[in-house]
């Protein structure tokens, strides 16, 4: 470890791996240090021993769950999207051809409806994915669906480069609520295209430039497209091959890892810049260190919420939730949104499976998580929890929600910040491009040859 490295990188979370293999390709020497004795850090994958030990201490898995092979439970599992900015990271730097994927079997949204003449209550349904799937919806009346069609067109149709696309709406300009305003789109439907389409945790962007929520809607379109019936995909034995991919890349590059590698501070020169990293009575010397929360100095941080996370092992699928042929869903995503729940942000619910390889045969596992709003979460949760059907063993974990107070520009300490409850990698992408221009100076180039993809 007495050598000197370009980059440190402490914990192996997935951003931090997504950085670290991008620097080493970059011709950066890497050292990557980790506490654990196992690649993830916080969104780690465990087998079924290990999930026990986490949460139970001390007791042992029941026999029926099956052998610790047939479990890879994800701690923070999300969903990717299919045409997303870590979709491109994974073909540009070819980490794509060490994952297989599943697309996800649907994507529903909290709306309840009372019981018709003929019918019990709804409390979940499938979000439309397409102008014929609008037409179909539950979601909508008869006078409402041709309105929404228009606007999927209008958002289809959109380019940026084209004013004649835009139909006289100006993206920095006019605020989301015009925008629906514009299209008479009544709240009920606004509530499933904020929430559900453009995946925004809340109602603050809809007085915002209409201009990115218009981009998040063409996103989940257009992820649509590449598989059918769903926007987001997901690795076979799950996300743990992720940030193991990354690591990989490094390694190929000369980078170096070491596992079980606690890291005691940081050291820095006279002019207060970092220039090593303590383990013990060892200094790796260095330029910059990246690090997760949980490594860098209490100073570095704040305090933005907590997130609580409820992880469910269930013997059946999701009750109501089926795939394009009509049977019942192997993996799906259920988004509660806030004012359904009367909250102040969504509640998400993600759910996969054996289907997946990262359980026993005919075992389900379903995550559940918000930002936490009160003095007692797990009541937070509950809606949500009755939407899973029998529940056969359950963990509870809560979180802090850490983000550094200074960019790292300064003293070159970059910190990211902690994983949001969302079911989805987008906004973690996002940080990951802006943490490389910060780092670099330059915006990474996700421009995908044939050959990348062909890997």
């Amino acid at each position: 470890m007495d050598e000197e490295y370009d980059v440190i990188v402490c914990g192996t979370g997935l951003k931090e791996c997504i950085l670290s293999g991008l620097l080493s390709v970059h011709g950066k020497k890497v050292l990557h240090l980790d506490r654990n004795p196992y690649y993830g850090g916080d969104c780690a994958s465990l087998n079924i021993t290990n999930l026990w030990q986490k949460f139970m201490p001390g007791t042992e898995p029941p026999k029926e769950l099956g052998q610790n092979r047939e479990w890879n439970v994800d701690l923070i599992p999300k969903f990717i999207m299919a045409s997303g900015d870590l979709v491109k990271i994974l073909l540009k730097t070819r980490v794509s051809r060490y994952l297989e994927w599943k697309s996800c079997e649907g994507t529903y949204v909290y709306q309840y409806q009372e019981a018709g003449l003929f019918s019990g209550p709804k409390y979940i349904h499938k979000v439309p994915a397409s102008a014929a799937d609008g037409l179909k919806s539950p979601l909508m009346g008869m006078l409402e669906k041709p309105r929404f069609i228009n606007f999927a067109q209008f958002i289809m149709g959109w380019e940026d480069d084209k004013p004649a696309t835009h139909q006289d709406i100006d993206p920095r300009r006019h605020t989301m609520a015009q925008v629906y305003q514009k299209f008479g789109l009544q709240e009920s439907t606004i509530d499933f295209i904020g929430h559900a389409v453009a995946l925004w945790p809340n109602d603050n962007y809809l007085n915002g430039p209409c201009g990115p929520t218009i981009q998040k809607c063409r996103l989940y379109l257009q992820s649509v497209l590449q598989y059918g019936g769903s926007p987001f995909i997901y690795p076979i034995y799950g996300l743990g091959g992720l940030p193991e991919g990354f690591s990989r890349l490094a390694a190929i590059h000369r980078g170096t890892y070491m596992l079980n590698k606690g890291v005691d501070g940081f050291v820095y020169d006279d002019q207060g810049r970092v220039c090593g990293v303590r383990s013990g009575d060892e200094v790796a010397k260095c330029k910059m260190v990246i690090c997760d929360p949980s490594y860098a100095e209490p100073t570095r941080t704040e305090v933005r919420g907590q997130v609580i996370r409820a992880i469910c092992i269930l013997g059946a699928p999701i009750p109501e939730t089926k795939n394009q042929e009509g049977k019942p869903a192997l993996s799906c995503q259920i988004i509660l949104p806030q004012k359904q729940l009367k909250r102040k942000n969504d509640v998400y619910v993600m759910m996969v499976s054996w289907a997946h390889c990262i359980a026993a045969k005919e075992k389900y596992v379903a995550i559940v998580s918000t930002v936490v709003e009160t003095t007692n979460p797990e009541k937070e949760i509950e809606p949500a929890l009755k939407l899973l059907g029998p529940i056969q063993y359950k963990f509870v974990q809560i979180s802090e929600i850490r983000d550094p107070v200074t960019d790292g520009a300064a003293d070159g300490v970059f910190v990211t910040t902690s994983y949001d409850p969302s079911s989805h990698f987008e906004d973690a992408s996002t940080e990951v491009l802006a943490l490389w221009k910060k780092i670099t100076g330059e915006s990474l180039d996700l421009t995908v040859l044939p050959e990348d993809e062909d890997q």
